[in-house]
């Protein structure tokens, strides 16, 4: 999981510069710690739902656009009948 939050981040960095905004001005706005924010910009943190759609919110885009394609990312395989 640790690439899909890699991926996003990158996204969120990416769209949030597209805007002009700076990651302490992004964060105000977003309701989010600046330090928080740069953890979920450099992939460092797995993002709720509800965070990804206030950052949405905040640039102006739909959640989706902040995702990556599932081909380009490499998830993991679960294994069956390992049920701890």
């Amino acid at each position: 999981m640790e690439e899909l939050a890699v991926a996003i981040g990158k996204n969120i960095r990416e769209k949030r510069r597209a805007n002009g905004l700076s990651q302490d001005r992004f964060a105000l706005v977003a309701g989010i710690d600046r330090s928080y924010m740069g953890r979920i910009e450099r992939g460092e943190v797995s993002i709720t739902i509800e965070k990804l759609y206030r950052i949405a919110a905040t640039l102006q885009c739909e959640p989706i656009t902040l995702l990556p394609k599932i081909s380009s990312i490499c998830l993991p395989i679960p294994r069956k009948g390992n049920k701890s």
